[in-house]
């Protein structure tokens, strides 16, 4: 019997500058009612466990670290231990300029894709602060 061979998906990073404060936008990237305004349709907290809801189909995913006004990054449990998604801000030191960093994890051909939902979600996500 073979064995089915395990195709490595591949990491990838996307930044969108936000007008807002860091303390603003980080409510948004760590927080249920946050996320549920752009991220996905609905989310809900059980411990450390995010359950994200899109058109009815649901995800979990695991809280791994957070730093406040900085970064949030969660674990998707039905995907490998080396693969995570993450939201970091970023504050440029000279201008103050506010940058989200996505970073997440799809198959190689599938990378553009995830993308442009990216670009749909955080696009979402600045109607929703003016920023």
């Amino acid at each position: 019997m073979k064995k089915a061979a395990v195709i490595a998906r591949a990491r990838f990073t996307v930044e969108y500058m936000i007008k807002s404060s860091p303390e603003f936008l980080y409510t948004y990237i760590s927080s249920p009612s946050g996320l549920s305004e752009w991220f996905a349709d609905d989310v809900r907290l059980n411990g450390d466990v995010f359950t994200f809801e899109w058109e009815g189909s649901e995800e979990k995913a695991k809280l791994l670290s957070k730093r406040i006004n900085k970064f949030v990054k969660f674990q998707w449990l039905n995907k490998g231990p080396e693969e995570y998604f993450s939201f970091e801000i970023d504050q440029d030191d000279l201008t103050g300029d506010v940058a989200l960093i996505v970073t997440d994890f799809e198959d190689e051909s599938s990378i553009r894709e995830a993308e442009l939902i990216y670009n749909v979600s955080v696009d979402k996500l600045r109607q929703t602060i003016g920023g």
